[in-house]
């Protein structure tokens, strides 16, 4: 049977970071996993942590910090208390985590950008909070994007001119690809170029495109844990 929370005693004075972690998952009644999808990071990653074989990184501690209303102070330092009362009604901060796969999908991304697929929040140097982030699946783009990082993607108008050579996700009425868009002798279409040596690029006409959005940055797995 779950916990009442105020059966739930505060760590020690002397609990670590980790310990304040395992707390906060017990307090939210929520197990590992569930616990990594609300915040936004691998389950594996977080498992890590949570046993001692890996130090938490500022990622995943500023994700908790904004998923869940902690205490900055009380998070990292001890200090403070859980959830000060100023803090319960702030807004959510940070670059949105969705739980999209840019590789694949029949549904325009635009109609995906919605709340219920927000996993988590992330908050680091050089993000804009503005730029949605979303997932990458498969090897074409290897290694410039490893298979599961995260890019925070931003929307550029159609009529707006191409960065030839960047790396865009490309929205067309079947897919969404990740690639770098190259210039093709014909100025009616585009080559889309993988990373990955074993895929062919791929020519399609510019009128197909739906959305673009440009790769502002990329998150790797390190970058999370």
């Amino acid at each position: 049977m779950a916990k009442n929370i105020a059966d739930i005693d505060l760590p020690a004075p002397s609990a670590t970071v980790v310990d304040r972690i395992k707390w906060l998952i017990l307090l939210l009644r929520k197990s590992q996993a569930e616990f990594s999808k609300y915040i936004g990071i691998d389950p594996a990653n977080l498992s890590r942590v949570l046993t001692g074989k890996s130090e938490p990184g500022d990622g995943l501690l500023y994700r908790i910090i904004v998923n869940t209303g902690v205490s900055k102070d009380w998070l990292l330092k001890g200090s403070d208390v859980p959830f000060p009362k100023e803090q319960a009604h702030k807004d959510p901060v940070g670059a949105p985590v969705y739980d999209i796969d840019v590789t694949a999908g029949t549904t325009s991304l635009e109609r995906m950008f919605t709340d219920e697929h927000i996993v988590g929040r992330m908050m680091l140097p050089g993000l804009n909070p503005d730029y949605p982030i979303v997932r990458v699946s498969g090897n074409s783009m290897m290694p410039e994007l490893k298979p599961g990082c995260y890019v925070s993607i931003r929307p550029v108008s159609l009529d707006a001119p191409i960065m030839w050579g960047s790396i865009y996700v490309v929205v067309l009425s079947d897919f969404r690809l990740v690639k770098y868009v190259r210039r093709n002798p014909d100025p009616t279409l585009v080559t889309l170029h993988s990373a990955n040596p074993d895929y062919d690029d791929i020519e399609i006409s510019r009128k197909d495109i739906e959305a673009l959005y440009r790769v502002e940055n990329v998150i790797n797995h390190a970058s999370l844990a």
